[in-house]
């Protein structure tokens, strides 16, 4: 079983998270989800908690704990995923694991965002759905990956 989070609190790892989100976010302000276009993604209250929650869960087993991380930035729409930023959470620490956080368009505003991929005019911004995945790659083993869906 996995250790209770609540035991291997680090406080260190809890304010480099809140400055990892900030930099998610600033991010996914000036995504580029089309051929020259960017557009700026909103995450959720909601969502925002839980990518913190888990990428803290996630790191805890880590030898340098999230300053070891990698994380790379995927938005899903439809079958399509696209890569919007890569982040080096401590570039001091040589990287111990990859994260891929992968989030999703909110399906509601489908319709909305079809034309992002046309030429014309700046949209909106789009909100993100509060379902997410992460992929941990660690990268001095050779163990499987692990996939989470939430």
């Amino acid at each position: 079983s996995l250790p209770d989070l609540d035991l291997l609190h680090d406080p260190e790892d809890e304010l480099l998270c809140a400055n990892l989100m900030d930099v998610v976010q600033a991010t996914l302000g000036r995504a580029p989800l089309g051929a020259k276009r960017c557009s700026r993604l909103l995450m959720p209250a909601q969502l925002l908690a839980q990518v913190r929650t888990e990428l803290l869960r996630l790191a805890c087993s880590e030898p340098c704990g999230l300053r070891g991380a990698l994380l790379d930035l995927c938005v899903e729409h439809g079958k399509a995923c696209h890569d919007v930023g890569h982040i080096t959470v401590d570039p001091a620490v040589v990287p111990t694991f990859q994260l891929t956080l992968v989030l999703r368009l909110d399906s509601r505003f489908w319709p909305k965002i079809q034309g992002l991929f046309a030429s014309g005019p700046a949209f909106a911004p789009l909100k993100l759905s509060t379902g997410f995945r992460v992929i941990k790659k660690k990268l001095y083993s050779s163990e499987q990956l692990l996939i989470e869906e939430c």
